[in-house]
């Protein structure tokens, strides 16, 4: 091989073979660097199931490398001299090599972007660093969205995507005085009103099953790697079927637009016992893999609406997650690094229960969502930010512990989509930024989206006793405990107010109550009256 002009990095979920880091490649005097390190598996205790997901996808584009005709320089996990640590390895490929540049689309760590930066600056090589073309917008055109701003609400930031890209939006007839061209199709641009039903008593109904991909011979072999090396992570792998090739998320796709994206909007935010999938698309871990773009599924979604094939307010409630907080998240994240992480506005101080990582808890809401994430690296997003994320919110967890679980136990974690859906919208431990209040609710809410608590021993309608859902209990409690700081936001006053309706008696038991459960960690066994 003549002298090596560039050594292209990319990392576990850049795995596009039309990326920006290969502008430019010539097989003659390019190669491409990939490396599977333990260090990413263990920053983060990650699950069998995103390690699985991570590791068979990478194997299988390293295979496209190939037939693509690519020079590659791989190294597995299992290889007897793997360094452990991305720098490390790519220190020894330096060596190795000798590269005059190294080439990266930019990553979607803070940690690893500073470790790769690093490498390229001791050993004396310029690193260029490439925008991701899987996003519609820049972290420069969110930075110019943000400034000067105080707080940074999604809806403005997709409003001027919609506009700027023309999807779903429809010509305003010449000779309008209105100075924009465009307005949204259905004169509103966002149908979230319309997509918060729960389901009837019989359910959801004929779900459409999910999509599955039998594990093939170099899955397998990842499968066995996993399960030998991180046999104590949590998870198992016993059910994996998800997309690892960029012609397989072509087909997750093809099945979601055609089977479940007429049904989508309606009952996005509902849930039911032992439907893990119901209408979701199941596409984040390929969309943040990198083995699809947005735009194809977007331009998917919005053609089926125009062909009649799906209702606007599925569409958009669709397109909203891609076009719209896709793009915002990771732009909060580039923006706020690296003191984002650090953010605790609230305090929180508490651990995580031990239960999070097994599901054993006697709260049948948290049972079913933590025990599906188990077993498939996957919930959807009300049973994240309202039952999972909620009761730790509630409980008051150190957010910095959120985080490093939702990160571990999710098939599409990647920490700059993970990191803002978490500590801001789910947290609120960046005091409002992302949220224009903390999500918080009784277990009411839950009773009113899905059927749990009718199979579980707690009762959302009473606040203390045995019998009193840990969800109302510390719901109230949180109100006490921040009761100043959520008197001043407008969207708390009513909450707020109803805490004018209780006895000190009574929000003394309801404090009472609260440190029994963070005593006994609602874990397996029961609570006892207090």
């Amino acid at each position: 091989m003549a002298e090596l002009r560039s050594l292209v990095i990319v990392l576990g979920d850049q795995l596009d073979l039309d990326a920006s880091a290969f502008d430019g490649f010539d097989a003659a005097q390019d190669a491409v660097w990939m490396a599977e390190v333990a260090e990413e598996t263990t920053t983060a205790w990650s699950s069998k199931q995103r390690t699985a997901i991570f590791l068979a996808a990478m194997r299988h584009f390293a295979v496209a490398l190939q037939d693509a005709g690519r020079p590659l320089h791989y190294t597995k996990l299992d290889a007897p001299d793997n360094r452990g640590s991305l720098a490390a390895e790519l220190q020894a490929a330096i060596l190795r090599l000798k590269p005059t540049q190294l080439v990266l689309t930019a990553p979607g760590d803070w940690r690893v972007l500073q470790a790769l930066r690093g490498v390229a600056a001791q050993a004396g090589l310029a690193l260029d660093l490439r925008d991701d073309r899987h996003f519609y917008t820049t972290v420069r055109d969110f930075a110019a969205h943000a400034k000067d701003r105080k707080s940074l609400r999604l809806e403005y930031f997709y409003r001027e995507l919609r506009q700027r890209e023309g999807v779903l939006m429809e010509a305003i007839p010449a000779g309008s005085a209105k100075s924009v061209k465009a307005k949204p199709i259905g004169g509103q641009w966002n149908y979230d009103e319309d997509n918060r039903e729960a389901f009837g008593p019989s359910g959801p109904g004929a779900v459409p099953p999910r999509q599955q991909f039998a594990p093939d011979a170099l899955t397998q072999e990842v499968i066995a790697l996993v399960n030998s090396r991180f046999h104590d992570h949590p998870g198992r792998l016993d059910s994996f079927a998800w997309p690892v090739t960029r012609a397989q998320a072509l087909l997750a796709l093809d099945g979601f637009i055609q089977q479940r994206l007429p049904h989508f909007g309606r009952h996005q935010d509902a849930m039911w016992p032992g439907e893990p999938w119901l209408y979701h698309s199941l596409l984040a871990a390929a969309l943040n893999l990198k083995l699809l773009n947005p735009r194809e599924v977007v331009a998917a979604a919005e053609a089926e609406f125009h062909a009649g094939r799906a209702a606007l307010a599925s569409v958009e409630g669709f397109i909203r997650q891609i076009l719209g907080w896709r793009e915002y998240v990771r732009g909060i994240y580039w923006t706020q690094m690296p003191g984002y992480l650090e953010r605790n506005e609230l305090g929180a101080q508490e651990n995580l229960p031990a239960w999070y990582w097994t599901g054993a808890t006697d709260m049948a809401c948290l049972r079913d969502a933590i025990g599906q994430t188990l077993e498939h690296g996957y919930s959807h997003h009300i049973q994240r930010l309202m039952v999972t994320g909620l009761f730790a919110l509630l409980f008051g967890v150190d957010p910095k512990q959120v985080h490093a679980w939702f990160l571990s136990v999710h098939v599409d974690a990647v920490e700059w989509v993970e990191l803002p859906n978490t500590l801001g919208m789910s947290q609120y431990a960046d005091g409002g930024l992302m949220a224009s209040k903390p999500y918080v609710a009784s277990g009411k809410y839950i009773q009113r989206m899905s059927p749990h608590c009718k199979g579980c021993r707690y009762d959302p309608a009473e606040r203390v006793g045995a019998t009193a859902c840990p969800f109302t209990t510390l719901y109230w409690d949180f109100l006490m405990r921040h009761e100043t700081r959520l008197a001043a936001n407008p969207r708390m006053v009513m909450q707020v107010k109803n805490l004018a309706r209780l006895t000190e008696p009574q929000k003394q038991a309801i404090s009472e109550r609260a440190a029994a459960v963070r005593r006994a960690e609602v874990g397996s066994l029961h609570l006892a009256a207090s």
